[in-house]
């Protein structure tokens, strides 16, 4: 199984960026996707997530209606739409993906990871 996570780099604060996450080698229709990201010096936090189906979202409560996640099941790729970004948003953001097709904000509940794409904002 490969999660490859891309699309980061550095970016003005209010700007945005969209992340992706290509899988390949697992059930990627069945499988609810995830988007964690990790601070320097902090610990991995819950960021987004999507149900296999997309019928079902659920985000950080700090960052509704900045970040948007979604899925192109055809694609077997995983997005995170971010907007209004912030230099606190500066993190590397990690993809991670459960065979549970429902979505879950601990990271314990997924089963596999990708390596991380870091996103930079400058005030």
């Amino acid at each position: 199984v490969q999660l490859q996570a891309s699309g980061g780099g550095l970016v003005q604060a209010g700007g945005s960026l969209r992340l992706s996450c290509a899988a390949s080698g697992l059930p990627f229709s069945t499988a609810a996707l995830g988007w964690f990201r990790q601070a320097p010096g902090k610990t991995r936090e819950f960021v987004a997530a999507i149900s296999w189906s997309s019928s079902s979202t659920i985000s950080a409560d700090s960052l509704k209606g900045r970040f948007t996640i979604s899925r192109d099941n055809a694609k077997n790729t995983a997005y995170l739409q971010m907007n209004s970004l912030k230099p606190e948003d500066t993190a590397v953001y990690y993809c991670a993906a459960r065979r549970d097709g429902s979505p879950y904000k601990l990271n314990t509940g997924y089963d596999y990871w990708g390596q991380g794409t870091l996103v930079t904002v400058s005030s």
